[in-house]
């Protein structure tokens, strides 16, 4: 009997199909096998690595973040740096530090030293007074909590002090309290009064840090400037190898801060003056230029004429291709912070711990 080509291919094809969906299936990990992975590149002091295993997976299942070894090394290392794995870390001289910030916000709005002091003498809901709270203060969370009681309680204290809490990141991975609280919608887990006491939370602290961190599609082609955009804002280090474009172009000196816009202002700041001193040879108007300056909070930015044209001519002017990302220059300041750092100093150190973590996951090491 005749074998049939058409019959045979057709047969050899379904076959290698089938081949190649069984091989999909079996690439695509099972829960277990990522946890246990997490597990393994987690740094070798971490207590419950089980526990820190479950919410990163979590994390990364309910957001469908890829599970690849790079996003899980750059979790880890953001989190090992921000609190080397502890879900409420402690504070050095965190009561003193809050104190000087109240002195500092209410001085600043011009609320009398006495008024502040008398209110921090009255008695909280455990007995004690707030001023003796605040002094025993070691977590943020504790001292998130003694504020959100102080501003409850206290007479005029929303009015008074309703802006005057002075934690505005926690939780392991230090995520901003204003992100998670506008990256909410899909939270997964029960709300245990407020998403900000969430935040302080493993589970809640991994789910928001993981969604700043990976929850934004870029182009960069290594790590290190997402670990400079967790730190100073999505986009941030693409933004800031623009202005060194502009800089290229116009001779300008604009600081390289990944701010195109002044936020909440239609005056124009100094990113948008040098581009709209090139309105010209753009051949674009201010207004349009503002629009597309718009868009410096999303990837459709790099799609834009303002984006390739500003490009086009820096490359032309220095004779070669610029690089498209620039850790930004930015000087870090907060209460907690009693020495000199940059957002490039953070990125570094990320990176350092990220680099350790990818050799554990080539060595097979735990």
């Amino acid at each position: 009997m005749p074998f049939n080509p058409l019959i045979i291919s057709l047969l050899l094809l379904s076959l290698l199909a089938g081949c190649a969906s069984q091989g999909t299936r079996q690439a695509t990990p099972k829960p277990a096998q990522v946890k246990a992975q997490i597990e393994a590149l987690l740094p070798a002091k971490t207590q419950d690595r089980e526990g820190w295993a479950t919410d990163i997976y979590t994390a990364f299942d309910k957001q469908s973040i890829p599970v690849t070894t790079q996003n899980l090394c750059s979790v880890l290392a953001v989190t090992e740096q921000e609190s080397t794995f502890q879900a409420d870390p402690k504070v050095p001289g965190l009561g003193k530090i809050a104190r000087d910030e109240i002195d500092r916000r209410a001085a600043k709005v011009h609320i009398p030293g006495f008024l502040v002091r008398a209110a921090l003498e009255v008695s909280s809901t455990n007995g004690k007074s707030y001023s003796n709270r605040l002094n025993a203060a070691r977590s943020e969370k504790e001292l998130s909590a003694i504020f959100d009681d102080f501003i409850g309680r206290v007479p005029m204290g929303k009015t008074l002090f309703g802006g005057f809490n002075p934690v505005h990141t926690g939780g392991p991975m230090q995520v901003s309290i204003a992100f998670a609280e506008q990256h909410a919608r899909d939270y997964p887990y029960p709300v245990d009064g407020s998403i900000r006491r969430e935040v302080f939370t493993q589970r809640g602290g991994m789910y928001f840090g993981i969604a700043h961190l990976l929850g934004y599609p870029v182009s960069y082609r290594v790590p290190l400037y997402r670990f400079a955009d967790f730190n100073a804002g999505w986009y941030a280090s693409r933004n800031a190898a623009f202005q060194a474009a502009l800089n290229r172009v116009t001779g300008g000196s604009l600081a390289l801060d990944g701010d195109l816009i002044r936020y909440g202002s239609l005056l124009p700041g100094s990113t948008e003056l040098a581009a709209r001193g090139l309105g010209k040879r753009l051949g674009m108007r201010n207004s349009t230029i503002r629009e597309q300056l718009e868009l410096g909070d999303s990837l459709a930015f790099e799609d834009s004429k303002l984006y390739r044209k500003v490009f086009e001519l820096a490359d032309k002017a220095q004779g070669s291709s610029l690089p498209r990302a620039v850790l930004p220059g930015i000087e870090l300041h907060s209460p907690k912070i009693t020495r000199k750092l940059t957002t490039a100093w953070f990125a570094k150190r990320v990176d350092e711990r990220y680099q350790r973590c990818m050799a554990r996951a080539g060595s097979g090491e735990g």
